[in-house]
C-alpha cells in the first residue's frame, strides 16, 4: 500500500480525535481530587495510555498493516479475528456514546430534543466518511483551526476569576490515573488504521502520540475546570451562560464528528478483517446509523464501565503484541491459532479484571500490561519461533 499521509495530516487526525465532549465530560470526574492532584492523576494516566499508544502506532506503521491485521502476527490469521470482531463492536459503541454526548450538549443549548442533533452528527460523520480521510485536505484543517480557536474561548471562560472548589465525592488517585489512562487506551486498537499509511511511521507515530495526549489532556483539564470553576459538569450549561450559542454548537458538533469518524471508519477498516470482501467505507456507514439509532434509543451517561471493559481486552492484547513484535521477533500470521498467545490474552485479561478490585497508586493497567509482557517473552523463549513458526 502506497504511504500517503504526512506528518502533518496524522497530526490534524489525532487533534480532531482529541477533542472530544466524551473526555471533556470524563475529566469532570477528577473535580472531587482538587486541581493539583487532579492535574498529577492525568498527567500520569495519559503517560501510561499514551506510551502503549505509541508502540501500537508503529507496530502498523512498519508493517503497513491495519490495526487489526497486525493483531494477526500476535495471534493468528483465525485468532485474530476475535479481536476484530471485538473492536467493531467497542467501535459501534463508541459511536453510538460519542454521538449521544454530542447531542445531548447540542440539544441542550437551543432546549430541544437530542434526537434532531444526533441525525445531524451522525450525517456529518457519514459525509467525512465518504469524503475520505486522504480527501479532507483543507476541510480538516480549516475545521480544525476552528475548534481550536472556540476551544480556547471555552477554556478561558472557565478558567477565569473565581476560585476552585472541590465538588463530588474524591476517586482514589489510583482509580483516577487509571481514568485517565483509560481514553489513549481506548484508541490501542484505531491508532495503527492511520499510520499505516505514513510516510514516516515513527515520526507518525509519534506526532499522533503527542498531539492526541497533549489535547486529551488539555480536555480533561477543561471538565476538571468547569467542575471546579464554573461549578458545573455540563458543558452546554457553561456555553449558554457564556452566551456562545452558535460558537458552542459548533464546538459540541464539529468536535463530536471529528472523533467519532475515526470510530466508525476504523470498524468498516476492521470488518474487512473479518471478512475480506467487505467494503470498510459501506460498513462505516452502516455504523454510523447504528450509532444515530443507539443514541436517540439508548441512556449513555455513564460509560466509566465501558472503559474499563475496554481497557481489560485490549490492554493485554497489545502488550502481546508489543511482547512478540519488539522483543522476540516473532510472526504467527501464517498460523490459524497462536495458542501460546491466546492463552496468555486470557490471563492478561483475568489478571486486569482481578486488578481492579485493588487500588494502586499508578493504577492496574500499567502492572497488567508489564506481566503480561514478561509472560508473553517468557513462553517465547520456552517455546522457540522455530515451533511455534
Amino acid at each position: 500500500m502506497e504511504k500517503k499521509t504526512s506528518l502533518f495530516e496524522n497530526g490534524l487526525i489525532w487533534f480532531g480525535a482529541g477533542v472530544s465532549i466524551a473526555e471533556i465530560l470524563t475529566g469532570t470526574y477528577f473535580s472531587g481530587l482538587g486541581l493539583k492532584t487532579g492535574m498529577a492523576a492525568i498527567l500520569a494516566g495519559h503517560l501510561i495510555g499514551c506510551l502503549m499508544f505509541f508502540l501500537a502506532g508503529i507496530i502498523s506503521g512498519n508493517t503497513g498493516k491495519s490495526s487489526m491485521e497486525a493483531v494477526k502476527m500476535s495471534f493468528g490469521s483465525q485468532g485474530g479475528i476475535l479481536f476484530a470482531i471485538l473492536n467493531v463492536l467497542q467501535l459501534v459503541g463508541w459511536t453510538a456514546i460519542m454521538i449521544y454526548d454530542g447531542a445531548i450538549s447540542a440539544g441542550t443549548i437551543f432546549g430541544a430534543g437530542h434526537a434532531l442533533f444526533a441525525v445531524i452528527i451522525g450525517g456529518l460523520i457519514i459525509v467525512w466518511i465518504l469524503i475520505g480521510i486522504t480527501n479532507l485536505g483543507k476541510v480538516n484543517t480549516v475545521a480544525m483551526a476552528a475548534l481550536f480557536l472556540l476551544t480556547i474561548i471555552l477554556c478561558v471562560i472557565i478558567f477565569r476569576g473565581g476560585t476552585p472548589e472541590t465538588t463530588g465525592d474524591a476517586m482514589s488517585f489510583g482509580a483516577a490515573v487509571e481514568l485517565s489512562a483509560s481514553m489513549p487506551l481506548s484508541w490501542l486498537p484505531v491508532i495503527g488504521d492511520y499510520t499505516r499509511d505514513a510516510k514516516e511511521p515513527v515520526k507518525a507515530s509519534l506526532v499522533s502520540t503527542i498531539v492526541y495526549g497533549l489535547v486529551s489532556m488539555w480536555m480533561f483539564t477543561i471538565g476538571m475546570g468547569a467542575s471546579l470553576f464554573a461549578g458545573t459538569s455540563d458543558i452546554a450549561e457553561i456555553c449558554v451562560r457564556a452566551g456562545l450559542g452558535i460558537a458552542g454548537l459548533l464546538i459540541i458538533v464539529f468536535s463530536t464528528v471529528t472523533t467519532t469518524f475515526l470510530d466508525a471508519l476504523s470498524a468498516g477498516i476492521s470488518s474487512e478483517s473479518i471478512v475480506s470482501r467487505l467494503n470498510g467505507k459501506w460498513v462505516a456507514v452502516a455504523a454510523s446509523v447504528i450509532g444515530i439509532i443507539g443514541a436517540i434509543l439508548f441512556n449513555m451517561d455513564d460509560i466509566t464501565n465501558f472503559l474499563y471493559l475496554i481497557g481489560s481486552v485490549f490492554a493485554p492484547m497489545v502488550a502481546v503484541m508489543i511482547g512478540t513484535y519488539f522483543v522476540l521477533g516473532t510472526n504467527s500470521e501464517h498460523r490459524k491459532f497462536d495458542w501460546v498467545n491466546l492463552v496468555i490474552w486470557l490471563a492478561g485479561f483475568i489478571l486486569y479484571r482481578f486488578l481492579m478490585r485493588t487500588d494502586f497508586a499508578i493504577g492496574y493497567t500499567l502492572p497488567d500490561m508489564v506481566i503480561t509482557m514478561l509472560l508473553t517473552v517468557l513462553a517465547g523463549k520456552i517455546f522457540p519461533k522455530s515451533s511455534r513458526a
